[in-house]
This record gives C-alpha cells, structure tokens and sequence, in this order.
C-alpha cells in the first residue's frame, strides 16, 4: 500500500479497523502533525496533544470520508483543537520520557547521522518559526511544512484563504530577517 493511492485505500481499511493500515496511515500523517503542534504548544506538550488527536480521531472515524489528503486535513483540525484547547486551560500532564518514534515501529535501516542532523536543523527551523507571532506561525506551518493549499490551510484555520497567504507572506518575510545576515 505505498503511494498516494495505497494511502487512500489505507485511510479506507482504516475505517473498517484495519490495524495494519492504522500503521501506516499513522507513519505518514503523525510526523508532521507533531511538528506542527510542537510549533503551537511547544516540544514538552506536543506528543501529549498528538495523542488526544488520535484518540478523538479514533472515536469520530465512523465520521469521515475522504482520501489521505482529506484524512492529513482533518487530523490537522482535531490537533488544532485539542491544542488550542491545551493552551486556553493552560493544563500541564505527566509528559512520556519516551520519544513518540520509539512507539511506531521505525524501518530496520536508518541513516543515523543524517537523521540526527536533519533533527537538529528542524528543531532550529521549528523554533524559529515558533517566534512568529501565532497566526503566522500557523499558517507558514500548514501551507510551507506540511505542504496543504490556502483553501485547505483556511478550513484549518477558520480563516479566509487570503488571510491565510497574507500571514504566511508576512511570517516569511519575519524569518528572512531574523535568517538575514547582520550588516
């Protein structure tokens, strides 16, 4: 079930409880769903509100229709939620000293030092992102990172699509002056 097409068909066994294409589907979507949460609640919370998404996601399967495309967005939404949630209640729980990777299944074959370097220049870029002011943060997050269109990135966001590309233009030009070499 690789590609676009083995997604749709595994967001589909999903539905009917396929454990296999829980995996995989989880494998694709859960990566960049945590780096955008960490970017709105932060690294020590991120993986908590990742699995309060996947727990809600759980309960509401029966719910959704659509493809892999539909099934990243509406993940995307539920995380939103629960973190915006975190934030308004400003709740702290018991954080995992274990890394979500360790909880997936990973591939037996893992180019360590590239990983780890790869690591170190996302969590730089994160974290400078996360200096944005929120509505720009988000919305470089969900059209720049994980790759949705405006009208997608505005359902998310319960914004218009021009709202949502003037903010990523704005946080753009943000991070192209702090990135700017001083003079």
């Amino acid at each position: 079930m690789a590609g676009e097409g083995g997604l749709d068909r595994a967001v589909e066994a999903l539905r009917d409880g396929d454990e296999a294409a829980f995996r995989l589907v989880y494998r694709h979507v859960q990566p960049p769903l945590l780096r955008y949460l960490t970017v709105l609640v932060g690294p020590d919370d991120a993986e908590d509100v990742a699995s309060e998404a996947w727990a809600q996601a759980v309960r509401d399967l029966d719910r959704f229709r659509g493809d892999i495309d539909g099934f990243r967005g509406w993940m995307t939404t539920i995380g939103r939620h629960r973190a915006l949630d975190h934030l308004r209640h400003g709740r702290r729980r018991p954080v995992s000293e274990r890394p979500v990777d360790e909880l997936v299944d990973l591939p037996d074959v893992t180019d360590v030092e590239g990983d780890t370097l790869a690591r170190v220049g996302s969590e730089v870029a994160l974290e400078l992102i996360r200096s944005l002011p929120r509505d720009q943060a988000e919305a470089i997050m969900l059209r720049t990172v994980l790759g949705f269109d405006a009208p997608t990135t505005a359902r998310i966001l319960g914004k218009r699509p021009g709202a949502v590309r003037a903010a990523s233009h704005r946080g753009l030009k943000q991070l192209a002056k702090k990135l700017a070499p001083e003079a």
